[in-house]
């Protein structure tokens, strides 16, 4: 005689599917939420004065940067120029075979635009978000500087705002409103699906997760 209860079996079936919806509704909502905050932020303009400008890197090409790097050097430049703050820090390393890092490329373009040489800093480390602006916080704060307004593309300003604040920086963002990552409603697109999930997995593991430009870096 075997002993059977198909009821039992139905009812942990019932809390598996349960738990299994329960788990997607909650993981549609995060990811949903952190688009939504990842937009409202890219919107957000702020010329509050700062110690510094901080330009967050882009590819190069031997010393030329390419069309987003010269969008956001553009946009430093317009702050330096409002007197957001006295000095702007371009960041970023290079690969292997380049004869300029990406901040010595970026402070070659301001200075050739009539920012005073001594008034930029190039820190030429890191290779991707994270290292880039750990690199940043550690030279500023060394110098005593701890407040920065960040400019890179809209949808990459949350990341870089968060992880800004993380390292120790008061940290708010004005990004440049030109260049391949806003020139398109698909570059938009792209750059809030490419940034919600790039900060879900930093603050999951604090690593940083970067994703090179379909078009033009």
């Amino acid at each position: 005689m075997t002993d059977s209860n198909p009821s039992g079996g139905n009812s942990v079936l019932r809390w598996a599917r349960r738990l299994l919806i329960g788990s997607l509704l909650m993981g549609i909502v995060v990811v949903g939420g952190t688009a939504v905050r990842v937009w409202q932020v890219a919107r957000i303009d702020d010329y509050t004065p700062a110690d510094a400008i901080v330009v967050l890197g882009a590819a190069q090409y031997d010393g030329t940067p390419s069309s987003v790097f010269e969008a956001r050097l553009d946009q430093a430049y317009k702050l330096y120029r409002k007197q957001i703050a006295p000095m702007v820090v371009t960041v970023g390393g290079k690969q292997v075979g380049d004869n300029y890092t990406e901040a010595a490329s970026g402070k070659k373009y301001l200075r050739d635009r009539g920012v005073p040489e001594d008034r930029i800093l190039a820190v030429e480390t890191g290779s991707d978000t994270l290292q880039s602006v750990e690199a940043v916080s550690k030279a500023l704060l060394a110098r005593g500087k701890s407040s920065v307004v960040l400019v890179s593309d809209p949808w990459h300003s949350l990341r870089t705002r968060t992880m800004a604040r993380d390292a120790g920086l008061a940290a708010w963002t004005a990004p440049t409103r030109t260049g391949p990552a806003v020139y398109t409603r698909e570059s938009q697109a792209h750059g809030i699906f490419r940034e919600t999930f790039a900060l879900l997995w930093y603050q999951l593991t604090h690593f940083s997760a970067d994703f090179k430009y379909t078009a033009d870096q």
